[in-house]
């Protein structure tokens, strides 16, 4: 989705805190909900119809194709990897109206067939029914394919990689978990290890809701249970935190935007006015009711304890309220609010007074249902995107909204490259570079003649670099003997 330019200095980027459904996912769409009509004015318009998509709901469940799928022709009927990329291309190159008259109309392909080009797997619930039943799912296909960005076609090797290292001086680096992980602090979503897939004993409908606002605000209890293991222990940083103190002491970094909340990028050594914690950090904390604020090293103590921290402040007034006389003693509703003097001082019913407790001290993180801090959205759209030459996407899964569409935020003539293990399908990056955070940028870091000096990086390490079967751009990283 193309947010800008934003309309008249507002920050379209200022949004809550959302999970995204990728398109490497299933998905669940109910097709038959979308009538033909809907489906015509999309076919006919350049604009971005996601939310249509989101908005179409059912217990029929529409599965996801990914290009190796396509590659390996395990769907029958479907197009071939090399179909499918020509017709995204045709696409983005005649516009969805004439792409659509060029197949659709002139019947050169069925709906049920491209809609595999576009990642759909053709639902059962459809077999048999006339084409024109794919015209709805086709029509919100296309609209997403055309709003992604496309991959430059200049930048494709590493040679190509370590040459806009070089020649950059305004890099934007996005950062996720990835990053961190190995320092021991767990990402999300990895199977088996991630943070979501050992949260199973909290007893919640789905993990991500030991991050959700509403959650917090009930039973904060539930969040500090687990804050204790994503909590860094130590002043130590990755050799990827590393590359981007290199990249600000090069004087090549514009701005590093971090998902995470470990705030190790500090102890790297970059400096704050290089940084925007997009999701806030363990940092700093603030009361939930009297929004007295604290460092975070000031309740990192009952954190790791597993305690839910409360408020000194909050505490101090409840002492010295429990000094006083009956009579003058303030009454507190339940959230700790103070009532009015006056009303309370005509009552002599003592069992009008009620015992308050301190407010909850919560980490300066956003929770999901929570607005990004202004700074995000202001520094991206109103400085960075008219500065940056470069962008660098590390150790995310760019699942998380709205930071998961700052690559399409920012002008798609800018190079892109995308550093993690797997790679992802619902943006196109110019570069991919597959394998741990640290064994890439420390290689990177060897070929462009930089000293990227951490203990973490054996002196003697040899990576081996082999491309992609399929994927001119896609290059996987692995230490010999590894």
């Amino acid at each position: 989705m193309d947010l800008v330019p934003a309309p008249s200095g507002e920050t379209p980027v200022k949004v809550p805190v959302v999970e995204v459904e990728a398109v490497d996912v299933a998905e669940p769409v109910n097709a038959e909900s979308v009538a033909l009509e809907e489906a015509s004015s999309v076919y006919e318009t350049d604009s971005d119809d996601s939310d249509g998509w989101d908005a179409m709901s059912g217990d029929d469940t529409i599965q996801m194709l990914r290009d190796e799928q396509l590659r390996d022709g395990l769907v029958p009927g479907a197009c071939t990897l090399e179909e499918a990329v020509t017709f995204r291309n045709r696409l983005h190159a005649i516009g969805k109206a004439a792409f659509v008259e060029e197949t659709i109309v002139r019947e050169t392909v069925t709906a049920k067939k491209l809609c595999t080009a576009f990642g759909i797997v053709p639902p059962a619930f459809l077999e048999g029914a006339p084409d024109e039943s794919f015209h709805p799912l086709l029509a919100i296909a296309i609209s997403r394919e055309f709003s992604r960005r496309r991959k430059l076609p200049d930048y494709n090797t590493i040679d190509d990689a370590v040459r806009l290292l070089r020649e950059s001086k305004n890099i934007i680096v996005l950062t996720g978990a990835g990053i961190s992980t190995s320092l021991g602090i767990p990402d999300f979503r990895s199977k088996d290890t991630g943070l979501y897939s050992k949260l199973e004993h909290l007893g919640l409908s789905d993990p991500q809701e030991v991050f959700d606002i509403h959650v917090f605000r009930e039973d904060p209890s539930i969040f500090f249970s687990i804050a204790k293991d994503i909590l860094p222990t130590e002043k130590k940083y990755s050799p990827t935190h590393g590359f981007i103190k290199l990249l600000q002491d090069k004087g090549k970094l514009l701005t590093n935007y971090t998902q995470n909340i470990d705030n190790i990028e500090a102890n790297a050594g970059v400096l704050p006015e290089n940084i925007v914690q997009c999701h806030g950090s363990f940092a700093s904390a603030t009361c939930v009711k009297c929004e007295h604020k604290v460092s975070g090293d000031a309740i990192f103590g009952e954190i790791k304890a597993g305690n839910v921290p409360e408020c000194s402040a909050c505490r101090q007034i409840i002492e010295a309220d429990a000094l006083k006389p009956q009579g003058l003693k303030r009454k507190r509703s339940s959230n700790g609010c103070q009532k009015d003097r006056k009303e309370f001082e005509d009552s002599s019913d003592e069992e009008d007074y009620e015992i308050p407790n301190p407010g909850v001290m919560k980490p300066d993180i956003t929770f999901f249902g929570e607005d990004l801090p202004d700074e995000f959205g202001r520094r991206l759209i109103h400085h960075d995107r008219e500065l940056v030459d470069l962008v660098i996407v590390i150790g995310t899964s760019l699942k998380v909204a709205p930071v998961a569409e700052v690559p399409g935020i920012l002008p798609r003539d800018i190079p892109q490259i995308y550093i993690s293990r797997t790679p992802v399908s619902h943006t196109g990056f110019d570069i991919d570079l597959l394998g741990d955070c640290d064994v890439v940028v420390s290689e990177l870091c060897r070929r462009a003649g930089w000293d990227l000096k951490h203990h973490m990086i054996p002196v003697d390490e040899k990576v081996d670099v082999t491309p992609v079967e399929g994927y001119e751009s896609r290059h996987v990283f692995q230490v010999v003997g590894a």
